[in-house]
């Protein structure tokens, strides 16, 4: 009995000296750069956003902010399985939109990671609408149109994603689904090859966030019929949503968020959330993502896992039903 109680005892001990080392290291964080892992080559819409509220962000917490493009994978699987593995110390995020916690494992079972038991959710940042858009050699100027148009011509139409198991290529298996068409998948290798491919004309239909299409659309070269999320963009407040045209489910925002390795602690996942949020909430921050037609929208850590297991369950339900197979 006497060795029982000791060995509770010590065991309390050991418990209370962790808790305190949790929070003497949560007092003193950061006191080092921080490397942000961004899942994608530099250049792209991921990697400028991450730039610009980065910005801010080191001046916040006092550190440098250190931003690493660890593209390839799976919907950026590879820079996921880097912060997956990495200590659990807040020093090493991964700032993703969905594909690397959401579609990409909802496509690719044997992807390496469960995102809902290896990461800890720091916090959704912005979202920014996307729209369904064709190129104007398509007879379609409403969306109702180019419904009626793929169902006449059933694989006539060919769509445009940044790569297999992207957000894009589930949200327009989606629509497929939902309006009961038939259109033909064409990916690439990220989305500036794709929007090359798709002024060009070399496929016809491409759905694709405002952040990297936007341009295209404001020049005339593409043709926006309709936004995937349930309000109208400012930007483009002519352009229906997909809710207002009968089509409540094909409801999609671009987002960005943050998650650290599992096992970081609360202390510290509540300290980058408060930065990220009083980063996002400086007036020169948010101009500039604005001009990216990309939206503030951070919430609790809570909430953002919330969002990423509803979409995980949301495509991995689109894939199973569209019998989308492993490359």
């Amino acid at each position: 009995m006497i060795a029982i109680r000791a060995l509770l005892a010590a065991a309390i001990c050991t418990a209370a000296v962790l808790h305190a080392a949790g929070g003497a290291q949560a007092e003193t964080y950061p006191n080092k750069p921080i490397k942000v892992i961004v899942p994608f080559p530099p250049g792209g819409p991921t990697d400028g956003m991450a730039r610009i509220i980065s910005d801010r962000l080191g001046t916040l917490l006092g550190q440098a902010i250190v931003i690493e493009n660890r593209g390839g994978g799976a919907g950026g699987s590879v820079g996921a399985k880097a912060v997956a593995s990495a200590d659990p110390d807040g020093y090493t995020l991964l700032m993703t939109p969905g594909g690397s916690l959401t579609s990409g494992p909802a496509v690719h079972k044997n992807i390496g990671y469960e995102p809902l038991k290896v990461f800890a959710p720091v916090g959704q940042l912005i979202v920014t609408h996307q729209f369904i858009c064709v190129h104007p050699d398509v007879p379609a100027k409403t969306f109702p149109e180019l419904i009626a148009y793929a169902k006449a011509n059933p694989g006539k139409i060919s769509y445009g994603t940044q790569g297999f198991g992207t957000g894009t290529h589930l949200l327009n298996e989606l629509l497929k689904i939902e309006a009961g068409i038939n259109i033909v998948h064409v990916p690439y290798r990220g989305s500036g090859p794709m929007l090359a491919a798709f002024v060009a004309g070399e496929v016809q239909m491409a759905i694709d966030p405002s952040t990297t299409v936007l341009p295209h659309i404001q020049s005339g070269r593409l043709r926006a019929l309709a936004t995937v999320t349930d309000e109208r963009s400012p930007k483009l407040p002519d352009v229906p949503t997909t809710a207002e045209l009968g089509y409540p489910k094909i409801n999609s925002p671009f987002w960005l968020g943050v998650v650290a390795p599992a096992g970081t602690s609360p202390e510290i996942i509540n300290r980058l959330n408060a930065a990220f949020r009083e980063a996002l909430n400086d007036p020169a921050t948010r101009a500039r993502l604005d001009t990216l037609g990309a939206e503030v929208r951070i919430g609790t850590p809570e909430t953002f896992g919330k969002m990423i297991e509803s979409q995980l369950a949301l495509w991995r339900s689109v894939v199973e039903t569209a019998g989308i197979k492993s490359e």
